[in-house]
């Protein structure tokens, strides 16, 4: 026999997670593939800033060191392999002609990480930049087909390397979409977002969603070199 105590314990549902519980990410090591150009450096050093253990990697480990010592913060520089091995979360920040040799070769290193694939397929011509559409679907699609043992997320695409590097700015203003086939992981990737100050990272989908993400940066240098801007982006309403 059944209850009213019992039916109500029955069809209770347990509260919805609040999206905006995010895990504290601060003893976590990130390691940045590409650590040396724009992008990887402007990530490298905006995390070391917020009191992030960064690792920068590079083919050349003496390039690394030496780019890590031009960032102070603690930033430490190593070979790709050897960032990879060292760090628990891992931003793929590398040009998109290398992309998939450089994640071919680090296959076994980037077993059980946390790979964060921030890499935009673009093609430039007269006519300015345009996207490109990978075999896979996308860049991160092809990063989770290389490396079927690491937890493959997409995002930081949007971000200026201008207003990464420089540091008479305080807060970068603008939000991050990313991307997953798992809550724990995205989580992860956006609670990292929120340590640089002015920054917020916006689920947005799973990686079959993520080329519309790679190739909108087309649109923002589009943006950029009409308005002489570094543009980024805001979602509404959340």
């Amino acid at each position: 026999m059944t209850t009213s105590a019992d039916t109500s314990a029955a069809t209770t549902k347990p509260a919805a997670k609040d999206p905006w519980d995010l895990p504290d990410v601060s003893d976590l090591v990130v390691g940045v593939l590409g650590g040396t150009g724009d992008q990887g450096r402007g990530l490298a050093y905006r995390l070391a800033k917020a009191g992030q253990r960064v690792i920068i990697g590079s083919r050349a480990a003496e390039r690394a060191e030496t780019a890590a010592a031009e960032l102070g913060l603690g930033v430490e520089g190593a070979d790709n392999a050897e960032c990879a091995r060292r760090s628990d979360v891992v931003i793929v920040a590398v040009p998109w002609e290398g992309h998939g040799k450089t994640l071919e070769a680090l296959r076994e290193e980037l077993a059980g990480k946390l790979v964060i694939d921030c890499v935009n397929p673009l093609g430039f011509d007269k006519q300015g930049a345009y996207a490109l559409k990978p075999e896979e679907g996308s860049a991160a699609q092809q990063a989770a087909a290389l490396l079927p043992d690491s937890r493959v997320t997409a995002a930081f695409h949007h971000l200026s390397a201008v207003l990464l590097s420089d540091p008479a700015i305080e807060e970068i203003d603008t939000d991050v979409m990313v991307l997953g086939e798992k809550r724990a992981d995205t989580d992860i990737v956006q609670a990292l977002a929120a340590r640089i100050p002015g920054m917020r990272g916006v689920f947005a989908g799973r990686l079959r969603n993520a080329h519309q993400v790679e190739s909108l940066v087309a649109n923002l240098i589009s943006v950029n070199r009409r308005y002489k801007a570094h543009a980024g982006l805001r979602v509404t309403d959340v």
